[in-house]
């Protein structure tokens, strides 16, 4: 079966892309604290791995066999990196600055499910007003859109809180996993 030549090529391009795949998600979900999931997928990447890795070794006189093997891991990259799109593990939390002071905005998204703080910021052009919001990074791009809906002119920024603990936002968050933010 391995002797046809483009057919080695398949494989060890699709095992790689699939080894890749399960060692950027592994890294993820470590980073991410599932430490026992991670662990559980990285017995399916070895083995991945070394068949992958074995084919090529056992046919190294075959050039092309050594470039599905690169190309296979750098489109891994990339279907690893969609797949944790896709997954969207975490919580973001979403700094936005106003072009004006309005009260409506942090109402109008706490009315949508958001957990919100808010506090009267002065920048060089005058009074603004500064939220921020924690969410599940699964509804981080219809926070942007809301916010953008919002006010337009928002200055916003968002990063991924290491720890999160106390306050109103952990009964948010819980909120939030039990499907009842508002869509």
């Amino acid at each position: 079966m391995l002797e046809n030549s483009y057919l080695m090529v398949a494989i060890i391009l699709i095992i790689n892309i699939v080894y890749v795949s399960f060692f950027t998600i592994r890294m993820i979900l470590t980073l991410k604290g599932y430490r026992y999931i991670a662990a559980f997928v990285s017995s399916f990447e070895v083995v991945i791995y070394v068949v992958g890795l074995g084919l090529v070794l056992d046919n190294l006189n075959e050039i092309q066999n050594l470039v599905a093997y690169a190309v296979g891991y750098g489109l891994g990259v990339i279907v690893g990196m969609k797949i944790e799109e896709k997954l969207a593990l975490g919580y973001i939390t979403v700094n936005v600055i106003t072009k004006e002071y309005d009260k409506a905005l942090p109402n109008e998204l706490r009315a949508r499910g958001y957990g919100v703080t808010n506090w009267e910021a002065n920048g060089l052009e005058g009074n603004r007003m500064a939220l921020q919001i924690l969410t599940p990074r699964k509804y981080e791009m219809k926070l942007y859109d809301t916010i953008k809906e919002l006010d337009p002119k928002a200055f916003i920024i968002a990063y991924e809180p290491k720890a999160i603990h106390g306050g109103f936002w952990v009964k948010t968050v819980r909120n939030i996993r039990k499907g009842k933010l508002k869509q």
